[in-house]
């Protein structure tokens, strides 16, 4: 059984290969920045919200353009949520 002391280190790359997965094969306009980190294994460059600009930056230096960073970031968000929930 893994535990927290021997499960092995997540690279940080990881990441950014996870997008450009997902990018590749449902698209830019279904793919946003997970709403919990509670739980999952994060790299530790990461470590929680605070280390999210170095995921931005991480993906720009891997050719998303600024566009893509506003939908993964917030905008695919604001959208969904917006089709979805009625106001009263």
């Amino acid at each position: 059984m893994l535990t927290e002391a021997t499960t092995p280190q997540r690279p940080f790359s990881r990441i950014v290969e996870h997008f450009q997965y997902l990018t590749d094969r449902i698209g830019i306009d279904h793919v946003g920045f997970g709403a919990d980190l509670d739980g999952a294994r994060i790299p530790d460059e990461v470590h929680d919200v605070a280390g999210l600009p170095r995921v931005m930056a991480a993906l720009q230096e891997a050719g998303f353009d600024d566009a893509a960073l506003r939908k993964l970031s917030h905008e695919n968000w604001l959208r969904v949520l917006g089709a979805t929930w009625k106001t009263v």
